[in-house]
């Protein structure tokens, strides 16, 4: 075999540039050069000169655009004609291959990778007769979906030059509806098969995360579809549109599955409507993403289409419903909340256990994730509704307010605004802010009042004076919220909060004093004020904040002591000149002035 390739090499090294472009001028010029095409065909190659990959893609560029046949004019012709037709056809393919391994291989310019993908765009585009070849656009992406070499150059110049076209993105739907059912039976098939090889485990398991990465790129940059309206305009990559014959014809290397074999010879023909278009268009996108949230997602990914689902997925969805049950819990879950509060609001999803779950993130690190800002403000917006039971708002005030004896001071301060709005939305709760005796307490008090033995008296006062002090019946580790008592306990953690190490949080905390069961005279604090909070937006407030009252250090006359003799009667605290003839040691004037603090007279 290396043999045969060094042979080859051997005769490419053959033909100069000038050789190269007289091979192509023949064989347009006439069908008798056409043995020009194979030689020509071999130049096709990552391992070829550059310039001469270049003329070879040129020259064959322009001898497919013009004579290839479509699959089904070629049993049309007599027999002569019909072998040349088919082998033809295989010629191209061998193009289409050739111009596959220069798109994904790495040792490629990227001038010359830029000009083989529009090539290789030509002949999606005028391969098939004048429709749009959708075999040889799937076999294009599904080979830079499958190779291990970096695609970030190719996917950047398909969406800047080619995902503006709206035939383009849906075919390009349409192949990565295909792509990722192969990923996932690929899967299935490596899970389920026991081998001791776990090299090749992991390789496999690399390659296909790879690939995933590979389709969410395509499918996160391809521009969403435009709000539309019966004369709207859209472009079209191949200029005549999509034939009913065309439509009906497929090529036989596309394999339909159950749901494409609905199409009717109908779809996207030339008096297709923009409307209907992006109906079908968003029909493919649907399947597109809901094929794609199947595969095993690697968690980079995972957190970036949590992220943007609500903006970029759901909006253009057909039933957003299906999204639901994509969530893994944990911190994670943050980032689907956003999604979540969408469909809750907007497309009425019946989530089970909503506020159970919510409830379970709110732990301290929660304050120090990534996208605690969006979090924080969709908290603040789940619990306005006045319908919320009084357990339910007691539970999130009480789980905040203990969070906030261990978070830093921009959680505190945020903690400090929710709890705010929740006292302030519900005024059942009310009864947290000051309550010095609970129910278990109070029924104490009654059997204390009851009669007794007079042994046993000082033992049961003794006892009670026990359970009265330091008691609090909420759970913190419940994560039930109706079963953490938060009603029977006292926002007691607010109250130490006036004495926190942080000037801004004790100050902003003396707001919760106020009577805030009045509406009227009350408003709201915005939580994105503070949710993006951190020490350093603490600091530079404090640093801008004007200060009316400084303490400052100043004496009209030089102190001669550090404290003066009016407050020690009877001491002295100056040191005399005979002590120090005594001790043998000498204090002259200077020592003693330098030792003592300088305070300059205003």
């Amino acid at each position: 075999m290396a043999s045969i390739l060094s042979k080859k090499q051997k005769k490419r090294e053959k033909y100069t540039l000038s050789d190269l472009k007289t091979l192509g001028t023949q064989l347009l010029s006439s069908r008798a050069h056409v043995n020009n095409l194979p030689l020509l065909l071999t130049f096709v190659s990552p391992s070829s000169p550059p310039q001469h990959v270049l003329e070879a893609v040129l020259s064959l560029q322009s001898f497919f655009t013009i004579d290839l046949p479509s699959r089904s004019s070629i049993n049309s012709e007599t027999d002569a004609e019909s072998i040349y037709r088919t082998w033809l056809r295989s010629k191209f393919d061998d193009f289409v291959k050739a111009l596959i391994d220069v798109l994904t291989s790495s040792k490629c310019e990227e001038t010359l990778r830029e000009v083989a993908l529009d090539t290789m765009m030509e002949l999606v585009k005028l391969g098939n007769g004048g429709r749009f070849n959708s075999s040889v656009y799937n076999r294009f992406l599904n080979s830079i979906v499958i190779s291990t070499s970096s695609a970030t150059f190719l996917l950047d110049q398909l969406e800047s030059k080619y995902f503006k076209y709206i035939d383009v993105r849906y075919f390009t739907y349409v192949s990565l509806v295909k792509i990722t059912k192969t990923l996932e039976a690929k899967d299935i098939s490596d899970n389920g098969t026991v081998s001791g090889d776990e090299d090749s485990k992991s390789h496999s398991k690399a390659s296909i995360e790879l690939s995933i990465q590979k389709i969410h790129h395509i499918l996160a940059h391809i521009p969403p579809l435009e709000v539309l309206q019966e004369k709207s305009d859209y472009e079209m990559w191949i200029g005549s549109g999509f034939s009913s014959k065309g439509s009906a014809q497929k090529d036989n290397s596309e394999v339909p599955d159950a749901e494409d074999k609905q199409s009717t010879a109908e779809e996207f023909n030339t008096n297709v409507s923009p409307v209907k278009m992006a109906k079908k268009t968003k029909l493919k996108f649907t399947k597109a993403w809901i094929s794609f949230l199947r595969l095993p997602l690697p968690l980079d990914v995972y957190k970036e289409v949590l992220v943007n689902l609500h903006q970029a997925v759901i909006p253009h969805i057909s039933n957003p419903i299906t999204l639901w049950s994509y969530d893994i819990g944990g911190v994670i879950s943050v980032m689907a909340l956003s999604s979540l509060y969408v469909l809750m609001t907007q497309h009425g999803l019946e989530y089970p256990n909503f506020y159970e779950k919510l409830y379970a993130l709110l732990v301290p690190s929660i304050f120090m994730a990534k996208h605690r800002a969006k979090f924080l403000q969709l908290l603040d917006s789940c619990m306005k509704s006045p319908l919320l039971p009084a357990y339910l708002a007691a539970a999130f005030a009480k789980k905040l307010s203990r969070l906030a004896l261990s978070v830093s001071p921009s959680g505190a301060l945020v903690i400090i605004a929710l709890i705010h709005n929740l006292l302030r939305r519900h005024p059942s709760i009310n009864c947290l802010v000051h309550r010095e005796n609970d129910d278990g307490t109070a029924r104490d008090d009654s059997r204390a009042s009851e009669p007794c033995d007079e042994g046993a008296d000082s033992g049961n006062h003794a006892d009670l004076s026990r359970r009265k002090l330091g008691i609090d019946h909420f759970n913190n580790e419940e994560r039930d919220p109706a079963k953490s008592n938060a009603m029977r306990s006292s926002l007691w953690e607010v109250d130490t909060l006036r004495h926190h190490y942080c000037p801004p949080v004790s100050r902003f905390v003396l707001s919760l004093e106020a009577d805030l069961t009045v509406r009227a005279k009350t408003t709201e604090i915005p939580v994105n004020d503070f949710s993006s909070g951190s020490y350093a937006t603490i600091f530079g407030e404090e640093m801008r904040r004007r200060v009316k009252q400084v303490p400052v250090a100043f004496y009209k006359a030089t102190p001669t002591s550090l404290f003066s003799e009016s407050e020690f009667v009877g001491w002295t605290f100056k040191c005399k000149e005979s002590e120090g003839e005594e001790t043998g040691t000498v204090i002259s004037e200077e020592d003693h002035n330098s030792a003592k603090r300088q305070r300059i007279e205003s």
